[in-house]
């Protein structure tokens, strides 16, 4: 029982690392303390509950968000929340025990061995925990590295890659401690991860940042008011404000996720309302629904993105792929209406996905990649291989994300900067809106809760890093390389 408590702590610790907090070396800390933990495990079945506990802390802490979305959900009471909470830290702690158990079958009794076992099944597990049913990719360990100046090695290795570093690293503060008079691995490791980090910065070219003018809306309109009748015209009026006046250069205006009630496939009117905002030579990018009728009836939605000219037409339109479970659509509809649970956003209609990631043209402004919301968050599916993008537009609703979630999801669209070279600009309802450069810095925001926008000139993309050529398949090799090592220095060991 001790030894399960320590493993709980030491999870705990490590989520320290995560946004809004930041504490980078604390992670490597508590991952320090999990190689103890399972190098000092006496069976498979030890090494597993320990890496499992060890999970439960670590999602329970940096999830804690989650249960705010609960408080929106009008017909369960909201400390639902945190029972969602914890029932989702239990089943994700399932990765975290599967490395531990990994690491403890072919590690054990070599430690160098059990760091790089560690480092690459932790690798492997987090993919894992991103795609198995439909995927959970949130925080990524490798997301804590941002911090230490080390997190351009994702433009190589992706933030898979980066995960296994950040492990890389704890390993060396555990070689360390545990071999204090052969310190030539602990050293060589933290070594090689510093080296490769650094380097990574150091090769990336500064892109400039003088593209076409841009004009980030954030009218911090709260999820209790979005969808509210009596809000709508409140809602626009602060839309339309804060775009400002047109001028005589162009600009892209770049509202949020959902940024209007109305159908704008449907309903010309609205369009031209929204259009007049705009000056002649203005675009503008806006969240919204679209409809699916059988029979004139609505049967089904899109989470949709519109682009639209000055005067009134839709020039473009991306669909939402990736869709949040509970959020966006209800499963196992007819059991869980029946318990009195719905859908966390409002509407009576699931959403639908779209085919995933693609460009829209934006003549005049370049080429736009899409990511709505929850989607930025997965690795090596943000962009269309066949049409690279010159930036990627992030419009998201994260009003009901808590105090940590924003912050959180801010951190993870820098990763995807990093790794596919891309500047990424965000749009949000409540913040953070961000512009992010191709290196993954953070050029500008609007803070949580205030109503703002930023106007300025839109980076210029890097060269396609080689994540952005290879994809996840570098991370996969990475991987390889770290068991080999662990092979070799078994057998020198023997």
């Amino acid at each position: 029982m001790k030894y399960l408590v320590l493993s709980l702590l030491a999870g705990l610790v490590s989520a320290l690392g995560f946004e809004p907090l930041g504490l980078w070396p604390l992670t490597l800390l508590g991952f320090a303390a999990l190689l103890w933990l399972i190098e000092t495990a006496p069976r498979l079945r030890s090494a597993l509950a320990r890496g499992w506990w060890f999970g439960v802390g670590q999602f329970a802490l940096g999830l804690n968000w989650i249960a705010t979305a609960f408080t929106f959900q009008a017909a369960m009471p909201a400390w639902l929340g945190w029972i969602a909470v914890v029932l989702l830290s239990l089943y994700l702690a399932i990765y975290p025990a599967a490395a531990a158990g990994l690491a403890w079958r072919w590690g054990r009794g070599q430690k160098v061995a059990l760091v790089l076992i560690l480092a690459a099944a932790w690798l492997v597990t987090e993919w894992l925990r991103a795609t198995i049913f439909t995927g959970f990719a949130w925080n990524p360990v490798g997301v804590t590295l941002l911090g230490s100046g080390l997190a351009g090695m994702a433009r190589w290795i992706g933030t898979y890659g980066l995960s296994a570093a950040a492990v890389l690293l704890a390993g060396g503060l555990y070689l360390a401690a545990r071999q204090p008079r052969r310190t030539s691995w602990s050293l060589g490791m933290m070594g090689a991860v510093v080296v490769l980090g650094a380097t990574a910065w150091v090769v990336a070219p500064l892109t400039p940042q003088d593209g076409p003018a841009i004009r980030i809306v954030q009218p911090n309109i709260g999820q209790a008011n979005k969808w509210d009748p009596d809000f709508t015209e409140e809602n626009f009026r602060r839309l339309a404000s804060l775009s400002g006046r047109p001028g005589a250069t162009p600009r892209l205006l770049l509202w949020p996720e959902a940024a209007t009630p109305d159908f704008l496939s449907i309903e010309p009117e609205a369009r031209r309302r929204i259009a007049a905002v705009m000056g002649p030579r203005d675009m503008l990018m806006l969240g919204g629904v679209e409809l699916t009728f059988d029979n004139g009836r609505a049967v089904a939605a899109y989470n949709s993105l519109f682009t639209l000219d000055p005067a009134g037409r839709l020039r473009g339109r991306y669909d939402k792929a990736h869709l949040v479970p509970y959020g966006e659509y209800l499963p196992m509809r007819p059991v869980l209406s029946a318990l009195g649970l719905s859908r966390l956003a409002p509407g009576a209609l699931d959403f639908l996905d779209g085919p995933g990631p693609r460009t829209l043209d934006l003549p005049g402004f370049g080429r736009a990649g899409v990511q709505i919301c929850y989607e930025i968050i997965f690795s090596g599916h943000v962009v269309d291989p066949a049409q690279r993008p010159d930036f990627i537009f992030n419009p998201s609703n994260d009003a009901w994300f808590g105090s940590w979630g924003p912050p959180q999801h801010l951190a993870q669209a820098r990763l995807r900067a990093i790794e596919e070279g891309l500047p990424v600009i965000r749009a949000t309802p409540t913040g953070i809106s961000a512009v992010i450069d191709s290196q993954g810095t953070l050029l500008d925001s609007v803070a949580p809760g205030v109503a703002g926008a930023i106007e300025t000139r839109l980076p210029r993309p890097a060269a396609p890093t080689a994540f952005a050529r290879f994809g996840n398949t570098l991370p996969f090799l990475f991987a390889l390389l770290l068991i080999a090592a662990a092979i070799a220095v078994r057998r020198k060991a023997r």
